[in-house]
């Protein structure tokens, strides 16, 4: 147990911890929500290996937190699409998120007008 301590902590000191942006390759966005906090990593892949870019997460307010668990992963593509959008705007880019229902969200005609906004 003790090596794979040293061994992550290891993995999270040595460079490139970030990388800078290939404005050549497509981006990627990995999204997710809490109950509290939405997150985001933008990335690219190199050789096939996902390296990160920038990170960001926020703190729900309170109207937030009410939002059902489909409009807060919902929240989370949207912020950070706001917050990475310098890099979004003129490249590709690809959004992974956990949750099902918004892979098939777009999918819907009947959907939720409030989702869609």
């Amino acid at each position: 147990m003790y090596s794979s301590v040293l061994n992550l902590k290891e993995k999270l000191t040595e460079a490139p911890i970030l990388i800078a942006p290939n404005w050549d390759q497509p981006f990627e966005l990995m999204c997710d929500a809490s109950d509290y906090v939405v997150g985001a990593v933008l990335g690219q892949r190199v050789e096939k290996h996902f390296w990160p870019i920038h990170y960001a997460s926020k703190i729900m307010n309170q109207a937030e937190t009410n939002y059902t668990t489909t409009e807060k992963e919902m929240l989370a593509v949207v912020y950070a699409f706001e917050k990475f959008r310098s890099y979004l705007i003129i490249n590709k880019s690809i959004v992974y998120t956990d949750h099902s229902a918004l892979k098939s969200l777009f999918a819907k005609k009947d959907a939720k007008a409030r989702l869609l906004r």
